[in-house]
């Protein structure tokens, strides 16, 4: 209940329920400008409609991750004034482009695409969606370079003033190896998650044989994306592992409960600690593969959180460098058997078209895939984020000394409370938004009124 603890819970709160909604606006955004790409080259109806069906969702979704999105920054200067004191000469350069170019580019151009059909040109229009698109994927850029500093800080001086990094190489910044493998990961997992929301709505439409024309060519696209998807956020994935073995080795030995180094290591399948998480009980695991995710050969040595710690603790002085094992731990197998499982489903659908989609009893289940991908991405981000801990900037601020100093405890418990009823409801608010026009169908899209919406049900009805 102290002030680290609660503004820990309200940033990790926020941050994930923001996550939420990050992916598929990434992901559906490419698929709306592929649609509307399509419909303007085949003049086919159908193209426009699912243009118009996903991009409805793609809005809601867009609007939501847009609210949430700004509590973020303010609880920058609210609640961790230290690190954005400590930050401050580094971060100003990424998130400025973020906000002045990327996020002004893509709601400008999504504003053009939304109120200008049939007032611009048609090359305009599509060209405005395509540009919404990239401007949603560059704003995730430079907020991702600017956490990948966070994880593995280049580029930067320490000013002997004031103890305080000071940015001297922007192009080190902008090409931190890092920062750009969170992008990759990030734009196939968007993609891989778009994919499967559209799979599990087609597949809800199909069971009760609606608008199948559409919704077939709907549920294949998504499978050929998924599919890709799938796989290139697996392949980015171990490129990652690999990177996190180079730069941060007690997250890597944290993700595998690797307490003592071994050469070659064992891969965890499950492992049992004391209540204390810091000492193995019993494990079982399969041998040399660890060594082969770190560093692709079966001999290599990888170190164990103790050696780490012993490290660390000459290195920076006395503490605990150790994160909490069991949500670093969990939270990587969470994410790699969705993402396996998303993979194998992809596949398994693709050869299911060759049938009739309408006529597969097992359809009605199929909309449960949306979960996967949200498992996924927020397991991911939960590794990510609490694997460097107890750092809140890798090797240089701790997360102790970057909150606010007045912060009380009643402060935190109030606006955590706060929080976590004002994101129920908006939470409520966007599933019932979702639900509501994902049920519908494509018709109720073509037009804005709600007056429709009774008697589209009743005609589906």
């Amino acid at each position: 209940m102290d002030p680290v603890t609660l503004s820990r819970w309200q940033f990790g709160l926020t941050t994930v329920y923001h996550f939420l909604f990050v992916p598929l606006t990434l992901g559906l955004s490419w698929f709306v400008a592929f649609m509307q790409t399509r419909y303007y080259q085949t003049k086919d109806e159908t193209y426009y409609k699912m243009a118009k069906f996903w991009g409805k969702l793609f809005l809601i979704n867009f609007a939501m991750g847009v609210v949430t999105g700004i509590v973020q920054e303010f609880q920058f200067g609210m609640n961790w004034s230290q690190y954005s004191r400590f930050v401050g000469d580094i971060f100003g350069a990424p998130l400025a482009i973020e906000a002045l170019l990327a996020f002004f580019m893509e709601s400008t151009f999504l504003g053009v695409w939304i109120f200008g059909e049939g007032k611009v040109p048609e090359k305009v229009h599509l060209t405005a969606i395509w540009l919404a698109a990239i401007g949603s994927n560059l704003s995730a850029l430079f907020i991702l370079l600017a956490n990948g500093w966070m994880q593995h800080p280049v580029g930067y001086v320490i000013d002997p003033a004031t103890g305080r990094p000071m940015l001297n190489d922007f192009f080190a910044l902008v090409t931190n190896t890092k920062g750009w493998l969170f992008f990759g990961h990030t734009v196939t997992a968007g993609l891989a998650m778009a994919s499967f929301v559209i799979l599990g709505v087609s597949a809800y439409h199909l069971a009760r044989k609606s608008n199948v024309d559409f919704f077939k060519r709907s549920f294949q696209l998504a499978a050929i994306v998924g599919l890709v998807a799938a796989v290139l956020v697996i392949i980015d994935g171990d490129s990652q592992g690999k990177y996190v073995y180079e730069t941060q080795p007690m997250k890597m030995a944290s993700i595998e409960a690797l307490w003592n180094t071994a050469q070659p290591a064992p891969f965890s399948i499950l492992t049992i600690g004391d209540l204390s998480g810091k000492k193995e009980v019993w494990a079982l695991s399969v041998p040399d593969v660890t060594s082969f995710l770190a560093c692709n050969n079966l001999t290599c040595a990888v170190q164990g959180v103790n050696e780490i710690q012993a490290q660390y603790q000459q290195k920076y002085g006395p503490g605990d460098y150790v994160p909490l094992m069991v949500f670093v731990y969990w939270g990587f197998r969470l994410m790699v058997t969705a993402g396996f499982l998303m993979a194998l489903l992809a596949i398994l659908f693709l050869i299911a078209m060759r049938g009739d989609l309408t006529k597969a009893k097992w359809m009605k289940w199929v909309p449960w895939v949306i979960v996967l991908p949200y498992i996924a991405t927020t397991s991911g981000w939960i590794v990510t984020e609490m694997g460097r801990q107890p750092w809140i900037v890798q090797g240089l601020l701790k997360v102790q000394d970057a909150v606010s100093p007045n912060l009380t405890t009643v402060d935190l418990l109030i606006s955590l409370i706060g929080y976590v009823v004002v994101y129920g409801a908006l939470a409520g608010a966007d599933f019932y938004l979702m639900k509501k026009y994902a049920i519908l169908g494509p018709d109720a899209t073509l037009t804005e009124s709600v007056d429709v919406a009774p008697a589209v049900i009743g005609a589906q009805d």
